[in-house]
């Protein structure tokens, strides 16, 4: 999805380094987890994280972490799947949990009808992030203003309203990131349209529990 100087960037971001404990939440293929897997090394642990509310998907994301997790050189990988409001009680004390692209997702019917929220999954965080651990997300930019209105039909959300939830969790925002900005996004299309897949102004903001 990224080129090579990007992915780097995002991981100095997310202050992913060897020996650190990560928490890679609905992993999709496992990109992140194999690069996350790299840079914290034998003395570092990955929990790639598959929330209960998708594992009935298709195609079988948990049975997909589960292979990668077997695969060589992985062996500092751990595939894991709960309900998002009990991703504490699956994985260990981290220093980054990685949210990349799913944030606007606990906006949304398919995990609110299962009974999760945004603000009881912020509270798992803050439950299992170690202090001074970073909670970093990267998702798709709604309009100014516009709150969660565009969740569902969007795929995208104010990162003003993502600010407000995460702090109100307790935690402190340390850092914001342009590395994935685009002014030419109007912001009042689909993700997923042809016109914008792939290039949709995105947004970084590393969180930090104190």
């Amino acid at each position: 999805m990224y080129d090579q100087s990007k992915q780097s960037e995002l991981i100095r971001f997310a202050r992913v380094e060897a020996g650190s404990t990560v928490i890679d939440v609905y992993p999709g293929d496992g990109d992140w987890t194999r690069l996350f897997s790299d840079v914290v090394g034998p003395e570092g642990r990955v929990f790639s994280f598959v929330p209960a509310e998708v594992a009935h998907f298709k195609n079988d994301p948990v049975g997909l972490m589960q292979t990668l997790a077997k695969g060589p050189g992985r062996e500092n990988v751990e595939a894991v799947s709960a309900a998002l409001g009990a991703m504490p009680q699956v994985t260990q004390p981290a220093d980054v949990l990685w949210l990349h692209l799913f944030y606007h997702d606990l906006h949304t019917a398919l995990i609110q009808d299962k009974g999760a929220t945004a603000a009881d999954f912020n509270r798992a965080v803050y439950e299992r992030l170690k202090p001074g651990g970073s909670y970093v997300i990267v998702d798709h930019a709604a309009a100014a203003g516009s709150g969660t209105s565009d969740t569902q039909a969007l795929h995208r959300i104010d990162p003003a309203s993502v600010r407000e939830e995460v702090e109100a969790a307790g935690f402190v925002l340390d850092a914001v990131s342009s590395l994935l900005s685009n002014k030419d996004d109007p912001h009042s299309i689909k993700v997923f349209d042809p016109a914008i897949k792939g290039q949709t102004d995105r947004f970084a903001y590393r969180f930090v529990r104190p």
